[in-house]
């Protein structure tokens, strides 16, 4: 028994290997092969392409990636042509699996798609190639599946893979201590991204408004939990004046950074929901090229950038997108956050309701036992 899954991004990798930890104690004799990072290769999947070379972001940043993209999909749809697999499994990263589940689909292949693409969100008219293409959806979010049944598909809400899997594994003074801060003084972790170019975009503007915020208090700490795809020579800090603030840097350690932190200054993303689920508050920022910018404001049709606003149906964290994403902008809102209990207050309330949102925990557990069903489907012996 063969099953094929591919996840283009980090977070895609993770949630990717506790599928395949759940599908291995069901079909303890399959295989798995497919596209995934560091995490999945552990839970025992043959990597047959690195999700390295996949992760970026943005209608023009992918130009300068097709060569390794377009390597991919030939290696891809040349393995699934071979082998013809018992189940695709798809997660996320839409642009490039909607075009491997057409090769998929051509050769009777089922698929199940887990963590949906966010159609919902913009370029409405991919649901159609869902229905035609995909024989299953494994939806996180609780508004995707009204959605997707809307449309006739055949959707599941499982619950949020990220609640089984976002927790700190010490207390704040411990980790304070353990990284040479003071925990008696505030935190403010720096959070930009898993994705290169999302770092190199937007780590000198976090910096630039840590330093900005150092200058009216000089007793916050910084701390930045890089993924551990990235070298930290990324961030340059060695190339900054004294006038700085130090800003540790910290890896495989990012929700005891984000639990410990008083706020955080954060890439529009899945981060935004684990620090939601660990009631850390959160500024939400993010960069883009110009033309990806312009593109992105006339196609995506919700009100709000973040998923954790998005989640809660209102504007719970402030978000400073493109051009109101600023060194000053960004410092007066973590002052604010700071100093303001009453703002402090709210937000992290509001933060708390975050988990009764997103569903129960298991969330890997039932989209396995929808595949395991999808495989017997076809297979009944």
């Amino acid at each position: 028994m063969q099953v094929f899954i591919i996840a283009g991004e980090a977070s895609g990798d993770l949630h990717g290997s506790n599928l395949i930890r759940a599908l291995k104690a069901r079909l303890p004799q399959a295989r798995f092969v497919g596209v995934g990072g560091p995490h999945m290769e552990e839970a025992g999947l043959e990597v047959l392409f690195p999700i390295s070379d996949l992760a970026v972001v943005g209608m023009v940043e992918v130009i300068s990636h097709i060569s390794p993209i377009l390597k991919a999909f030939g290696l891809i749809t040349g393995w699934l042509r071979n082998e013809k697999p018992d189940l695709l499994i798809l997660i996320d990263y839409p642009d490039f699996n909607l075009r491997v589940a057409s090769r998929a689909k051509r050769l009777s292949i089922p698929i199940l798609y887990y963590i949906s693409p966010q159609v919902w969100a913009w370029r409405q008219g991919r649901v159609k190639k869902l229905r035609r293409l995909v024989d299953r959806m494994a939806v996180i979010l609780p508004f995707e599946e009204d959605f997707f049944r809307s449309h006739g598909m055949d959707v599941d809400f499982v619950g949020h893979p990220l609640l089984d899997v976002v927790k700190a594994s010490i207390p704040r003074d411990e980790f304070c201590r353990k990284i040479g801060f003071d925990p008696g003084r505030p935190v403010i972790g720096l959070v930009p991204g898993s994705r290169r170019g999302e770092v190199l975009r937007l780590f000198p503007l976090m910096a630039d408004a840590a330093e900005r915020i150092s200058r009216e208090r000089h007793d916050v700490q910084f701390v930045v939990p890089l993924a551990p795809s990235l070298d930290p020579e990324i961030l340059k800090l060695d190339n900054r004046s004294s006038n700085y603030p130090v800003i540790r840097v910290v890896r495989g350690q990012t929700y005891d950074a984000i639990a410990a932190s008083d706020l955080i200054i954060a890439a529009s993303g899945t981060v935004t929901l684990e620090a939601g689920i660990l009631d850390t508050p959160m500024i939400v920022t993010y960069k883009v090229s110009p033309i990806t910018y312009l593109l992105g404001r006339y196609l995506i049709k919700v009100p709000f950038a973040s998923l954790i606003n998005l989640v809660t149906g209102y504007r719970l964290v402030p978000e400073l997108l493109q051009w109101d994403a600023t060194p000053e902008r960004l410092s007066t809102e973590a002052l604010s956050l700071l100093e303001d209990p009453v703002k402090r207050e709210n937000m992290i309330n509001g933060l708390k309701k975050i988990k009764d949102i997103l569903g129960g925990h298991g969330a890997a557990g039932k989209a396995a036992d929808i595949a395991v069903k999808l495989i017997r489907d076809r297979c009944p012996a």
